[in-house]
């Protein structure tokens, strides 16, 4: 399992968000892309199916933009993705009479696996991936004297 370029840039945006959620203002795409180095027109993409999504709600005019929906720590990562990449509990039991044991095997684990990464994308909210990044800028601070 492998986090898509086009997860990885929503991600960043919304952290962007996320750290700026308490001013209430909305966010332009400028910005955005400015701080997280992304392309402006991807952006604007990314950030449209997140608001389809429920995600991000939007305001227009002359200080519009983009901002979060809801708390980020009532947001999962789970949500996110599911939202962008269209995540869905599939299953393979379409074929299930025509499976070699061996097939079965293999979807029954592959099946287990994606079970549990949705189980850990489900316990981690935006929240928990601000402040995990903001306890290792504390690690990156350096004090000399």
């Amino acid at each position: 399992m492998e986090l898509s370029c086009k997860s990885e840039y929503a991600i960043l945006a919304l952290l962007e968000m996320a750290t700026h959620y308490q001013s209430g203002e909305p966010m332009q795409i400028r910005q955005i892309a400015a701080q997280q180095n992304i392309p402006d027109r991807y952006l604007e993409q990314l950030l449209a199916t997140l608001r389809r999504g429920g995600i991000l709600k939007s305001q227009r005019g002359s200080r519009g933009g983009y901002f979060l929906a809801r708390e980020p720590r009532r947001i999962s990562v789970f949500e996110i993705l599911e939202c962008l990449e269209g995540l869905d509990a599939q299953t393979g039991n379409e074929n299930a009479k025509s499976q070699t044991l061996d097939v079965a095997v293999i979807e029954e684990i592959w099946c287990e696996a994606n079970q549990a990464a949705k189980s850990v994308l489900q316990n981690y909210s935006l929240q928990d991936l601000c402040d995990r990044r903001d306890s290792r800028k504390q690690l990156d601070v350096m004090y000399y004297i």
